[in-house]
């Protein structure tokens, strides 16, 4: 447990971040989703609309520390060229 008055200060903060880290995280899976449930649908412009929807959401994940860049990079490479070969 916390002692000092910084430790407990941080222990907020590390509580509150955590709340905030999680919801991101959920939402961007949720975009993520969508693509992939338009892909496994076989809709090539439905996939392709969600998948427009998920990109900014999961680059704003790496810009506010979420997931890392790479990762982001990796998923978004991955379903891009799933919805690619719906064609």
């Amino acid at each position: 447990m916390a002692n000092s008055p910084q430790a407990k200060k941080r222990a907020r903060q590390n509580a509150a971040r955590y709340e905030v880290n999680k919801a991101r995280r959920s939402r961007i899976r949720t975009f993520l989703r969508r693509v992939e449930e338009a892909i496994a649908s076989g809709d090539k412009e439905a996939a392709s609309a969600a998948l427009r929807e998920a990109q900014p959401e999961l680059m704003r994940g790496v810009t506010k520390g979420v997931f890392h860049k790479n990762t982001a990079a990796r998923k978004m490479s991955r379903l891009s060229s799933r919805v690619k070969a719906l064609g």
